[in-house]
């Protein structure tokens, strides 16, 4: 990213309206300027009528259950994220996270955080569990126990609650699958900001998981990406923004937001060759099927 486009905070502008009503199946409303009902208001006019709004930490989780519980357009889901987890065992004396200055906790303190999520994974409007996952980029060896027991842990949460599984794979492909098998994954799992390659769509479509694509997907060396998205079954495909993060081209560096899901689905439509009133109703139906809304 550009220092020039890394200072545009400006919102790019609303899309044409989508012809079929859709979700964002994955959002950080809590990270994006404005009030909720803007947010809300402004991506319905663009025929985003529902969102999916996604915990990372405990206070975020409370907060995604508590929108949730206020607003029938978002649906919740809870969670800690792969690299909250060790943050909470180690510490995290730089302060990068949400919570500043964190001094370490252990097991105890990983386990009594477990045991929130758990308790917010029963409430009706919280239809899934995570971003939970695996990340090997922002994550060290030193982290990756506590990772790897969170994850482990999160997956039981989901099953036992019949909640979705939102996954969070950055650069652990392998070691997320490998788990997954392992554990027995929820009937309904989710893999959030897809990043794999048209080989590893193929592995989560054989288990039946969704594949959630973002605004990268949009990116000049994203070939990959619409590699895997060409090759993924349509009943098995979500669209998301993971705002604000991952703004689609043309307006990459920009504030991300739910209103500009449509230009990522039209990106998408033209990668699986389809009209985007096809993909809308396809996307929007298995979003449902998803989370169980």
């Amino acid at each position: 990213m550009s220092p020039d486009r890394a200072k545009d905070v400006t919102p790019p502008p609303l899309p044409a309206p989508l012809p079929v009503e859709v979700a964002d199946s994955h959002t950080h409303l809590d990270m994006q300027a404005g009030t909720v009902e803007e947010a809300l208001a402004k991506a319905a006019s663009v025929g985003v009528t529902t969102v999916v709004q996604v915990g990372c930490d405990l206070a975020g989780s409370r907060w995604a259950a508590a929108v949730a519980r206020e607003h029938a357009a978002v649906h919740a889901t809870v969670a800690l994220h792969p690299n909250e987890a060790p943050r909470i065992v180690h510490g995290d004396p730089d302060g990068w996270s949400r919570q500043g200055a964190r001094t370490p906790l252990g097991d105890a303190g990983l386990d009594e955080a477990l045991a929130e999520i758990d308790r917010l994974a029963a409430l009706d409007q919280v239809k899934g569990v995570g971003e939970t996952g695996l990340d090997h980029f922002r994550t060290g060896p030193d982290g990756k126990d506590a990772q790897e027991r969170s994850f482990r842990a999160h997956i039981e949460i989901a099953k036992r609650h019949g909640k979705a599984l939102v996954i969070h794979d950055r650069e652990a492909h392998e070691d997320v699958l490998r788990i997954l098998k392992e554990e027995g994954a929820p009937e309904r799992t989710v893999f959030h900001c897809y990043s794999g390659d048209a080989a590893m769509a193929q592995v989560c479509a054989e288990n039946g998981y969704f594949m959630s694509f973002a605004g990268n997907v949009t990116f000049k060396n994203a070939q990959p990406l619409r590699d895997a998205l060409a090759v993924a079954p349509a009943e098995l495909v979500l669209v998301e923004t993971d705002a604000p993060f991952l703004t689609p081209a043309p307006y990459r560096g920009r504030p991300n937001a739910p209103y500009l899901i449509p230009v990522t689905l039209r990106a998408m439509a033209e990668v699986k060759g389809v009209t985007e009133e096809a993909l809308a109703a396809a996307v929007s139906a298995n979003t449902a099927r998803a989370f169980g809304y």
